[in-house]
């Protein structure tokens, strides 16, 4: 049946640009507007050409069964992407691939807009977004670079060189980062403000869920699929991406175990060629490799990894080395000297990073160490109003659209940043202490249409009284 048959019978083979995306392939799980039409099987088995075409591939391959059909009369094996029209498409697909983004320095937003971009959501971290911001914009200067380096070497290919003593441009090496904070200190939200202001692809992944190939698990090369998909499956456009992994102390050595470490120091090993720069197969539209799901060879040569952990116990490690000048005399330090500094993490170290249990050769690919402040009450009493999208004006604009003004006094911030320091889990405390008890507030406000404002006072977060609240007029 025809394409227009499908359409004019209202059968779920013609469908609209929606039935595009709802329509998957049994067999690698794309839409239908990443693989091409689908073919319909009987119980509503869809296929694309794609797998379709490596199901005959397999079969073609098979030697036993190849004797089976050898003496079968009219029977021989077909491109089955004519059948679906996809050829055009895919050549279409390839033709947009080939074309590479190309980047000018007048395109390239400069450090300091980078940063100015950041200050209006993330409070603090001078230091970090410092560093976020000169690694961005060196990582557009990179792929500028290597443009000129690829442009260099196809003139000098066809004896056509601008200037005979012209020299070859430099190739200018990534630096991958390393971030290291308490938890709940804006790690990973540097990153995700960063991919909202930046028109660059970007992947957020989690270490945790990555094991040794073979186990089960997440494959390293996961994190570059998931890249990819960002990037809308072009290769090119996700070769001048960057990958942020979260969790990276996770795959710390194991200590002290007689098992095969398949979730830390293997791990570590697998990454090593992802953070140098190599070409790695990944599939598009999955996250594990099997015969069914289309691959693609995407190279990480260009891609800048952003790697972040709290590194629990590290605060221990640094303040050990930095007390063995500790002593008697005029020169030496008190062993109490780092007690009470909460950002001890700023005087870290690779040696120290590998007595955590980083191994030299993963240390070795990332040479921006980056460590982050400590949250302090101050700081959490500017993140509950400062950023633009900050707590109390996610509550004020809830109650607006009930018609309520909601206004917190500077003692109740005081109350509540003072509260989530104690909880030590960063500021992601503001946002549990407020849920709590906002909750009545929530509840209550819309039972009556006459209340005009709520003030939510240090008592009340102290439970020595109630919110004061005002009514209409």
């Amino acid at each position: 049946m025809s394409d227009q048959d499908r359409k004019d019978t209202g059968s779920p083979g013609g469908g609209s640009g929606n039935d595009a995306d709802s329509r998957r392939c049994s067999m690698c799980g794309r839409t239908e507007r990443e693989a091409g039409s689908l073919l319909e099987l009987p119980n509503g088995f869809l296929v694309c050409g794609d797998c379709m075409q490596k199901s005959v591939n397999e079969f073609r391959n098979n030697g036993e069964l190849r004797k089976l059909t050898e003496n079968l009369p009219h029977f021989s094996f077909l491109n089955l992407g004519s059948l679906f029209g996809g050829d055009a498409g895919r050549a279409a697909q390839e033709q947009e691939e080939k074309e590479e983004p190309r980047f000018e320095m007048a395109d390239i937003p400069a450090p300091h807009i980078i940063r100015k971009k950041l200050d209006r959501f993330v409070v603090g971290q001078e230091h970090a977004k410092k560093v976020l911001s000169v690694a961005v914009y060196n990582h557009y200067k990179r792929i500028i670079g290597e443009e000129k380096v690829r442009d260099y070497r196809k003139q000098a290919g066809k004896d056509r060189l601008p200037d005979p003593g012209a020299r070859e441009p430099v190739e200018i090496e990534k630096s991958n980062v390393l971030m290291i904070g308490p938890t709940g200190c804006g790690k990973t939200y540097l990153v995700q403000t960063l991919a909202k202001l930046l028109d660059v692809p970007l992947a957020i992944t989690d270490a945790t869920s990555l094991t040794e190939a073979g186990y089960i698990g997440d494959d390293i090369e996961s994190v570059v699929s998931k890249l990819l998909a960002a990037a809308g499956n072009h290769v090119k456009k996700a070769e001048h991406g960057i990958i942020f992994v979260d969790e990276i102390d996770k795959i710390a050595k194991k200590k002290n175990t007689n098992q095969r470490d398949v979730s830390g120091e293997a791990v570590q090993q697998g990454m090593l060629k992802l953070l140098e720069g190599a070409e790695v197969e990944v599939p598009v539209g999955a996250s594990s490799k099997n015969a069914m799901v289309p691959m693609k060879t995407v190279n990480t040569k260009n891609i800048l990894f952003i790697v972040g952990g709290a590194f629990p116990g590290l605060e221990d490690i640094v303040k050990e080395r930095l007390n063995r000048h500790s002593g008697i005399g005029f020169h030496a330090d008190l062993k109490d000297r780092y007690d009470g500094d909460r950002n001890i993490v700023r005087f870290a170290e690779t040696e120290d990073l590998r007595k955590f249990g980083m191994i030299p050769e993963f240390l070795g690919r990332l040479p921006v160490i980056c460590p982050l402040e400590a949250l302090t009450e101050e700081m959490l009493v500017r993140i509950l109003r400062e950023p633009e999208n900050a707590i109390l004006r996610q509550y004020e604009t809830l109650l607006a659209m009930d018609g309520v003004k909601l206004t917190f006094e500077d003692g109740a911030l005081a109350e509540i940043a003072s509260r989530a320091l104690a909880r030590d889990t960063g500021a992601r405390a503001l946002r549990s202490i407020l849920e709590e008890y906002m909750l009545d507030i929530m509840y209550e406000i819309p039972k009556d249409s006459s209340i005009g404002e709520v003030i939510i006072t240090e008592d009340y977060l102290k439970h020595k009284g109630v919110p004061v609240i005002r009514m209409r007029g």
